[in-house]
């Protein structure tokens, strides 16, 4: 049976973190008389060897905290800054698993982390992961720990905003974290009751918006409530992307895709304020108004709900239970009602996206929630 056991968290932080910590710390010492040591700072603690020993002394008292207590970071073993450079220090972190006599290194993290597992398992390691991120995008898994707790917390903001918005007749624009899925804007908008929910997997039209905010001012409802997801895009800009991604898959040259990529990265970096520009698109269209709020990392803060402190326990204990098993190459995945192994191969590199036809949607839709299509 496995005996030393290595752990770490990767990524950006969420509610339950240290939750899923200690719920794999403790069962897996007590249960198991399996010694835990904790990486610091992700990735980067294991290729400089920086850990602590966990008992189940340090474990206690930190199921409702939020944050980590091994800290986390974003870095990618095979791409780590080192003295201005960026190199593959993938063999540092091979060295320190073997120098510990690691039977196993668990990676708490989200998609990101997920494809650096399985690198490091193609190497060699004997990996376990858990899924984890506000995103709720990772795949193989029906729900990740943090997002319940993010979708309160936007739900709360949102809750707060009708009141000023309701006061002052104002369109209130609440941007909300998701760079690809909508997840999180979708739960925290059909909860929040907001009129116009955007998100990445529906291109708007800033005509259809005005729009239907110009019908609820027709109708005597003289504010509104819009959620948008930060990944959100017109639909000009989607068939943008979608021109460049499709000429980077066809490209055949090395140069040629990077000449994409690079144009890729350059409409992104300049689309970070499109929230802004919608929300004063929609006050010169609307004569309504507006006014913008970005809730950004507030909703990765805070005490964990109820329901992400038993699943982040559920998913740490299991995977206990996995590694004692003998069970490697997996992701502790929620299925259904339960905890199952999903092989690494058949997760990294996916994503979870909201499909255009999913009950929440069809919800939206029949509450008359306007999605900008």
């Amino acid at each position: 049976m496995a005996k030393h056991i290595g752990i770490l968290t990767s990524g950006g932080d969420c509610p339950g973190l240290n939750a899923a910590i200690r719920g794999f710390g403790k069962a897996a010492i007590t249960r198991y008389d399996m010694d835990v040591l904790g990486f610091l700072d992700g990735f980067r603690g294991v290729v400089r060897d920086r850990s602590k020993k966990l008992d189940v002394d340090l474990l206690s008292g930190i199921l409702t905290d939020g944050g980590t207590i091994l800290g986390t970071s974003r870095d990618k073993p095979h791409k780590m800054p080192v003295g201005g450079k960026v190199l593959d220090m993938t063999d540092a972190v091979v060295e320190t698993y073997e120098k510990h006599r690691l039977d196993c290194l668990v990676c708490i993290g989200g998609g990101g982390t997920q494809k650096n597992a399985l690198r490091l398992q193609k190497k060699g390691l004997n990996i376990v992961t858990l899924p984890k991120t506000i995103d709720n995008d990772v795949a193989g898994t029906d729900i990740t720990f943090g997002f319940d707790t993010a979708m309160q917390t936007g739900t709360e903001a949102i809750d707060r905003l009708h009141s000023t918005a309701t006061s002052h007749n104002r369109i209130i624009v609440v941007e909300l974290m998701g760079h690809r899925a909508g997840w999180l804007t979708l739960g925290a908008g059909l909860a929040g009751g907001a009129d116009v929910i955007l998100i990445p997997e529906i291109p708007y039209e800033a005509e259809r918006v005005a729009e239907a905010i110009r019908a609820r001012s027709r109708a005597g409802k003289h504010f509104s409530i819009v959620a948008v997801a930060e990944g959100s895009m017109s639909r000009a800009q989607h068939e943008e992307v979608a021109d460049l991604l499709a000429r980077r898959e066809a490209a055949t040259d090395k140069e040629e895709r990077r000449v994409f990529s690079e144009q890729l990265d350059a409409f992104h970096a300049e689309s970070t304020d499109h929230t802004l520009k919608l929300t004063e698109a929609l006050e010169d269209l609307t004569g309504q108004e507006s006014r913008l709020t970005i809730l950004g990392h507030l909703l990765r803060g805070g005490t964990p709900s109820a329901f992400d402190r038993v699943l982040s326990t559920r998913l740490g204990t299991t995977a206990a239970e996995m590694i004692a098993d003998g069970q490697y190459g997996v992701m502790a995945a929620v299925r259904g009602g339960d905890i199952a192994p999903v092989l690494l191969d058949d997760v990294a590199g996916q994503k979870k996206l909201v499909p255009i036809d999913h009950p929440w949607v069809e919800s939206g839709r029949l509450v008359d929630t306007c999605f900008g299509d």
